[in-house]
């Protein structure tokens, strides 16, 4: 087996987790695989992987070697795909990773569009709400609302977004409306934890971060069914804007404490810099970058005010 088969056998192994997994990845046996990995450690002269009966994973000099694999593995596949299309038709798979709310009311119809206007891209999809990292996990492409602190990747801009506090009306009609967040003691509350601390909210108050301690009625980690409970009236709740976006529109949520709003949360593409010229990437970006930055629940643009524009 030559050394680059050897490569993408060890990168296979590390992205899926495992030998078998790489054996179905790739179309190899087991014994292939592992003489694979056992020519690479007897070159190198040290472990790649470290192994257990339930889980494989790169020893320090392994993530080193991922590295510089990915970076030989996507010479070598940008350059076919330069030679095989125009930066106007892109091929290959794409693999981008998003928030899971995010992901569903935004980036997956834009995944779909993207798929139906380049029909040589196919795309793996990962939503979920831990960060990711990029070149460990061999992610094209990713989509983060929060501040930044990867040095490896460039950042693309798309809109920014802001933690609010909502309540049905029907629960203020019963509770009345708290006018300021330590009012809050005296409420009902849903701590959805994708947003906020279970039992500390926090807000700002004439610049000077606010924070208040609570005693939620229910805590909840799971973004739809903390939604829910807010609009069933069970309590208050702080959410991104996004992710009440739909119930402020059709008046099932309402924002309250606007005053004591924190500062706006920031969201972004990520890409990792040594595949900029990806085909499939550079599609992606231009593609998603004039979606996303035209979406008025990313620029600033109240729930409210769309719903009355209507």
């Amino acid at each position: 087996m030559d050394k680059l088969r050897e490569m993408e056998v060890f990168v296979a192994i590390v992205d899926q987790g495992s030998f078998t997994g790489a054996c179905d990845k790739l179309g190899l046996s087991a014994p292939a695989v592992s003489r694979a990995v056992n020519s690479l450690e007897a070159r190198l002269g040290t472990p790649l992987l470290a192994r257990t009966t339930r889980s494989v994973r790169p020893t320090d000099a392994g993530l080193t070697y991922l590295e510089a694999c990915r970076k030989v593995l996507d010479v070598i596949t940008d350059a076919e795909a330069t030679v095989a299309a125009d930066s106007a038709n892109p091929v290959g798979t794409l693999t981008l990773s998003a928030p899971v709310l995010f992901g569903q009311r935004y980036v997956a119809p834009l995944v779909n569009a993207f798929l139906l206007r380049y029909p040589d891209v196919s795309v793996n999809a990962v939503y979920n709400d831990r960060t990711t990292r990029l070149l460990e996990e061999g992610v094209d492409i990713a989509i983060r609302i929060g501040h930044l602190g990867d040095s490896s990747t460039f950042a693309m801009p798309l809109g920014f977004v802001r933690r609010r506090t909502y309540a049905a009306p029907a629960y203020l009609a019963a509770h009345g409306e708290p006018l300021h967040p330590k009012d809050l003691v005296q409420h009902h509350c849903v701590s959805f934890t994708g947003v906020s601390a279970p039992l500390e909210w926090v807000f700002n108050e004439n610049g000077t971060r606010l924070p208040v301690r609570l005693q939620p009625r229910m805590i909840v980690d799971l973004g739809p069914a903390a939604i829910l409970a807010a609009v069933d009236g069970v309590g208050i709740i702080q959410l991104l804007s996004y992710q009440a976006a739909p119930e402020v529109e059709n008046g099932k949520l309402q924002p309250i404490l606007t005053a004591f709003e924190p500062e706006s949360t920031p969201v972004n593409l990520l890409h990792v810099e040594r595949r900029s010229t990806s085909g499939k990437i550079r599609a992606f970006v231009e593609f998603a970058t004039e979606t996303l930055r035209n979406n008025a629940h990313l620029q600033g643009v109240d729930a409210t005010a769309i719903r009355a524009s209507r």
